[in-house]
């Protein structure tokens, strides 16, 4: 009741500012880009011991290039190509794509991982290394027939 007296007591200029204040900022001047945009494509069944081809695809809406670094994780321990890292510069006008063949023995789900990282002498410019998440990870799944 006590903060009711004081609203009906204030200025204009308080009102307005309350006003304005409950109503929020305007998001339409927000920079919603995306950071990272991957695109894992793979086969979802396969032979014993067949060699397949896994392809990531990764992008960004952003302004600024970054150093990524880029690898694999699987549900079971795998040797060979399957553990094979890439370092490389991410540009929003540049996506880049990456390839891994590798033999599979059983079923298992496998994680494409992407890492933000910092690193000099990777991008032609100065890289930036953006605020919030550095990992980000997709998930598919290869079954064993």
């Amino acid at each position: 009741m006590h903060l009711l007296q004081l609203l009906f007591r204030a200025g204009p200029g308080v009102l307005l500012l309350v006003l304005c204040l409950q109503l929020g900022t305007n998001k339409a001047q927000e920079d919603n880009r995306t950071v990272i945009k991957m695109n894992l494509q793979m086969p979802q069944v396969a032979k014993e011991n067949e060699e397949v081809t896994l392809k990531l695809t990764i992008g960004t809406e952003l302004r600024e290039c970054m150093v990524i670094k880029t690898f694999l994780r699987g549900s079971h321990t795998m040797d060979g190509p399957f553990n094979y890292n890439y370092t490389a510069c991410l540009c929003e006008d540049y996506p880049r794509t990456f390839y891994w063949n590798f033999e599979v023995n059983r079923t298992m789900a496998i994680t494409a991982m992407v890492h933000i990282i910092e690193k000099e002498g990777i991008c032609p410019n100065k890289a930036v290394v953006p605020n919030g998440q550095k990992y980000f990870y997709t998930i598919q799944g290869i079954q064993i027939i």
